[in-house]
Formats: structure tokens, C-alpha cells, sequence
């Protein structure tokens, strides 16, 4: 390309094939520059509501109803009549009933009468509950053993045993080290500000101390571990996804980047037997031999993204597999494209991905087999419309262009886009493992990486534990404290290791509850 004015071509036809080009390349880099600029300072959200606004709203008749007037404008429109709705009441809900109750009575300063200055008398009352924090009690527990001896025979000296404890001869107890596990691994602290936070108490620690003490807690539950990942593995559909994890090298100020790849699986969205649960895995790599050997054995469907190494899974002779793609990821290239540079045709074809979810959330929690009628009588239209739209149009297109980019990968991907129409069981995506890759991407923005590779498997082994009993609407830390002691004490044993699963876990008063009965 010309870089000087002397350079420009003398001929006509060649100065305008010039200025074309030039066009086109002006209209690349700024379709590029908007993209990066959206990236870091737009809407995250690819609601078709936020990206195409009114476009994006599907006409749902009379189950929609009229706007009401806005809070500022003087008065309604004529045409338009007022509907008064009641005031929602944002985070006014009922108070769970176990927590503790302490109740405070609020008297009158006089009980006399300002009238008459008679004796008054209570006739009612008002009432009303707020929630109330009280900060962590830090204590130390001393642990006495006396002994005892015999006057008589001066021989039979006896000794309760010591309790024992998650790590021997350690200074914390089983609580402790559930705290902060679950702080970090389910609630993304570093155990550098948890000890500060003990700091801020009186007590100081040993910066190495935390780390040493996770090791020692993921070693104790990497049984459970095991079997939850042998229990997603034995579902006939299961998700699968993978992010970086950045590992310090040791002896080297500077990290390497490994991977943590998800196993996951959940059916509560037809109803169906599998409960909600994630696995992770950490691995040097991310490449077809590391995904072969994670699922070797694994005969199922497997829900994932457009990652080239499931592809290669399938290619190279993995039996049994059957691989279904995420909608969500083709969408997510059109409203890339459609952000960069705004045209019709990726607007229609967001909006009619909008209408495929707006049938997807109708039928959720319904069986398998209401899903896939429903999908037979309504989805099918509009998966086809979009193919015909994108069969249409990509001819007409730039190949170099974002739109065509967004086509090209829906196409190559179409038959496993499209499997949830033969099969009520199959999800229309992959969110189902990407909510739970959040965790992971939590813990690392806040800890930047993981200090060791035995680290980054700690990191797996709790994570996968604490984020499972999250997903089953437990309290991580009463889960992963009340199993801890369990395992300790050996109140638990290897074979009926499967009740302390999160789906069949249940706490000690239960426990008592049920023998009882």
C-alpha cells in the first residue's frame, strides 16, 4: 500500500480500488476499536432487551400489561389507561425461623395516664423482627485430661483419650480449619486477609501455616472428592468447560498458566434424577490428550462449547459420546457483531434466539417429555428460521467480516446446536457448568494464582466440594464442618462415604430425629 503522495497511482481505476481498499480497512479497525472499547467499558449483558432494546421484546399478548405512567411525567396519556400496582416491597421477607430469637421490650417511660394519671393496661402490642450480625467469636479451648491413679495398687493409672483433631498437635480446631476452607474456596477470601482478619483479633499466625493446613483438609476429603466425580461420570448427560489457573513456578517469580477444567451435572431442570454437582480438575494442559484421559470410559452426551479439543475427543475414537453445543456461545457472536457494527440481520437473528429461550423458561421443570413436544411444536420453526436466514444472507456477506464469522460458526456447529430438539433430557446450553465456573474465576481475581500445582489441586478438591453443597441450598460451613468431624473421628466410614455427599448429607439433629423414630 502507498506510503507517500508520490507513490499514489496516476491511473483512475487504480486510485479507486485504492480508496476502496482504504474504506474497508477504515471500516475493519473501527468495527475493531468499538469492539474493545464495548469490551471495557460496555454492558456486560447479552439480553436481547439491552443490545436490541424494543427490538428485542417478544410480543406475548395479554401477558404483558400496560406500562404504567412514569414517576415523572404530570399526567397519563389518554390512550393510555393508568394501572396501579402495589409497591413492591424489595427485601421484605420472612426471617428464617431457626435463627435465634432475642427479643427486647420497649416500655412507655410512664405507665400512668396523661389524662386522669389512672394505672394504664396493655391491650396489644406491635411487633416486628430485623436481622441482626454478631461478629465471629474467636475463643481457644483448653483441652484437660486429668489423671487418675489407684492409692491401693499404685498401677492402674487411667487417662481419657485426647480428642482427636484434622491435623495432630495442631493449634486450631476442626472449625477453624472448616472456616477457613470455606472462606476461601466458597467465598474467595485469600487466606492472606483471613489472617489478617485473626490478626485484628490477637492472633497471629504463621503466613505458611494456612496453606499447609488446606493440604492437610483436601487430603482427609479427597475420597468424598472421588466419588462425586465418579458420580457426575455415571450420569448419561453431563457439562464440560475449562478456564486458566495461573501457578506460581517454584524458584521463579513468575507464573505458568494451567488449566482447571469442570465437570459438572444437573437435572432438576426436567426433573430427572441427577443432582446438581461440579468437579474440578486441575492439569498442565488443555488439549485433546488431557480431555481423553479426564473422560476415559465416560458413554453419554456431553454438553460444551465450540472448544476444538471435544471435537478432537470425538474424531479420535471416543466411543459412546455423543457432543451437543451451547446456543449461548452462537448467540454471543452475533451480539459481539451486532455491538461492533449494528445491522438488521443480527438483530432478527438475536431476537429469534430471544423467542427460543422465551420457550425454554415455559418449560422448565417440566419432564423430559413435555420439553421435547414443546420444542417439536415450537422451538423447530424457529431454529429453522434462523438457518434460513443465515443460509440467506452469508453469500451476500464479507467473509472477513464479524456477522459472516458469527454465521460460519453456528453452521459448522448446527447439528449439535440443534440436538435439543430430538432429546427433552438436553439443555439449550451450557450455563449449567458456567455458574460454576464462576467460583473459580472469583478465587483467582482475588488470589491472582495459585502458589503451587499441589496448590491448584487443594484448590480443586475443596472448591468442588464446597461449591456442590452451594448448589444444593447448604451452608458450606456447617456442610464441610460437620464432615470433617465425621471423618476424623471416624464416625464415618469408607463404604458409606456416599452419605456425606452434599444431596444425602444431613446434620446431626436429623440423624438423632430419624433413629428416634
Amino acid at each position: 500500500m502507498p506510503s507517500r503522495a508520490d507513490d499514489l497511482p496516476e491511473d483512475l481505476e487504480q486510485m479507486a480500488a485504492l480508496v476502496r481498499e482504504l474504506r474497508a480497512e477504515n471500516a475493519q479497525l473501527r468495527s475493531l476499536l468499538k469492539g474493545m472499547a464495548q469490551q471495557a467499558f460496555g454492558n456486560r449483558s447479552e439480553r436481547a432487551s439491552v443490545i436490541l432494546g424494543d427490538q428485542g421484546q417478544l410480543d406475548l399478548g395479554d401477558l404483558v400489561s400496560t406500562p404504567t405512567v412514569a414517576a415523572n411525567d404530570d399526567e397519563a396519556p389518554e390512550d393510555k389507561p393508568v394501572i396501579k400496582r402495589p409497591r413492591a416491597k424489595r427485601g421484605i421477607m420472612a426471617l428464617p425461623a431457626h435463627l435465634e430469637r432475642v427479643e427486647q421490650v420497649i416500655d412507655p417511660q410512664t405507665l400512668d395516664c396523661p389524662c386522669c394519671a389512672g394505672k394504664l393496661h396493655k391491650i396489644g402490642e406491635d411487633a416486628s423482627e430485623a436481622l441482626d450480625w454478631v461478629p465471629a467469636i474467636v475463643r481457644v479451648i483448653r483441652t484437660v485430661r486429668p489423671r487418675y491413679a489407684c492409692r491401693n495398687c499404685r498401677e492402674g493409672v487411667i487417662q481419657a483419650p485426647a480428642p482427636r483433631r484434622a491435623i495432630p498437635g495442631s493449634m486450631v480446631t476442626t472449625s477453624t480449619l472448616a472456616w477457613m476452607a470455606t472462606a476461601r474456596f466458597a467465598w474467595s477470601i485469600p487466606l492472606n486477609r483471613q489472617l489478617q482478619m485473626l490478626a485484628g483479633q490477637g492472633a497471629i499466625l504463621d503466613r505458611a501455616l494456612p496453606s499447609r493446613w488446606m493440604r492437610k483438609i483436601a487430603w482427609w476429603l479427597r475420597s468424598l472428592y472421588e466419588l462425586q466425580l465418579a458420580y457426575i461420570h455415571a450420569q448419561s448427560r453431563i457439562f464440560c468447560d475449562g478456564t486458566r489457573m495461573p501457578v506460581l513456578e517454584k524458584g521463579r517469580k513468575r507464573t505458568r498458566i494451567t488449566q482447571f477444567w469442570a465437570h459438572a451435572c444437573d437435572d432438576g431442570p426436567w426433573s430427572g434424577p441427577a443432582r446438581p454437582a461440579v468437579a474440578y480438575i486441575h492439569a498442565r494442559g488443555r488439549g485433546h490428550a488431557e480431555a481423553r484421559q479426564q473422560l476415559a470410559g465416560y458413554r453419554g452426551i456431553l454438553q460444551v462449547d465450540g472448544y476444538g479439543a471435544y471435537k478432537a475427543l470425538v474424531r479420535k475414537g471416543a466411543e459412546g459420546i455423543v457432543l451437543v453445543f451451547c446456543l449461548a456461545h452462537a448467540r454471543r457472536k452475533f451480539v459481539d457483531a451486532y455491538r461492533k457494527s449494528p445491522s438488521p440481520v443480527a438483530a432478527a437473528i438475536i431476537g429469534l434466539i430471544g423467542e427460543v429461550y422465551a420457550i425454554e423458561a415455559r418449560v422448565r421443570a417440566s419432564n423430559a417429555a413435555d420439553r421435547l413436544a414443546a420444542r417439536q411444536a415450537e422451538t423447530c420453526k424457529v431454529m429453522a428460521t434462523i438457518k434460513t436466514q443465515i443460509d440467506d444472507m452469508l453469500p451476500r456477506l464479507s467473509p472477513k467480516s464479524d456477522l459472516a464469522k458469527a454465521m460460519r460458526y453456528t453452521l459448522n456447529h448446527w447439528k449439535g446446536l440443534t440436538l435439543f430438539l430430538e432429546d427433552g433430557r438436553v439443555e439449550v446450553d451450557t450455563n449449567t457448568v458456567e455458574r460454576g465456573m464462576r467460583n473459580v474465576a472469583q478465587g483467582r481475581k482475588s488470589s491472582l494464582f495459585a502458589g503451587s500445582e499441589e496448590g491448584a489441586r487443594t484448590w480443586a478438591v475443596l472448591a468442588s466440594l464446597l461449591q456442590t453443597a452451594r448448589l444444593n441450598g447448604l451452608d458450606p460451613y456447617t456442610w464441610l464442618n460437620d464432615v470433617l468431624e465425621r471423618i476424623v473421628n471416624e464416625e464415618v466410614m469408607i463404604n458409606d462415604l456416599h452419605s456425606l455427599l452434599a444431596w444425602n448429607w444431613r446434620p446431626a439433629t436429623d440423624r438423632l430425629e430419624a433413629l428416634a423414630a
